[in-house]
């Protein structure tokens, strides 16, 4: 619901609230007006002007919300940005000789990065190479120095893209 909706809705519950507190508080006089025999300095009395003012302070609460619901502005649209795609990187760049010069485990993830179009999530090179953390960090570290990838930070992860 808008938020105009909401406050009108309240507000007609404050009002509502309001004729029931004025009802039950006539209704409690004449049932103390009956029943006290001590005339005005019964307790009884104070404690109908107690929770009726604590009745109406409530009653007015909501009524504020209500009203504040009213007349304050519409909830501004959040607008999304999309994150643009990652370049992906060129096969051709990376022949089979300059690949034969490193180890196996790094010709493993450089070939899981060309077949995942130059570009994956570092969580995502552990899970599909069953090597633990560090030795995938370290192995991203000598590509990374030997300037054939590069990291960069997406949220909690690092995405690898080749370079």
């Amino acid at each position: 619901m808008k938020n105009k909706n909401v406050g009108s809705l309240i507000v007609g519950i404050a009002v509502l609230i309001l004729i029931i507190i004025f009802i039950f508080n006539q209704g409690m006089t004449k049932i103390v007006n009956t029943t006290c025999s001590h005339g005005p300095e019964c307790t009884m009395y104070t404690t109908i002007k107690t929770q009726t003012y604590l009745s109406l302070a409530i009653a007015g609460l909501v009524l504020i919300i209500g009203l504040f619901l009213i007349f304050s502005k519409e909830n501004e649209k959040v607008v999304i940005r999309q994150i643009k795609p990652l370049a992906t990187a060129n096969p051709k760049k990376f022949s089979k000789k300059s690949l034969e010069s490193l180890d196996d485990e790094e010709k493993i993830i450089m070939n899981l990065l060309l077949e995942n179009k130059g570009n994956m999530f570092q969580s995502d090179i552990i899970q599909k190479t069953n090597l633990n953390k560090v030795k995938v960090t370290r192995i991203l570290d000598s590509l990374e120095s030997q300037g054939l990838i590069e990291r960069k930070r997406r949220g909690m992860t690092n995405i690898v893209v080749l370079k």
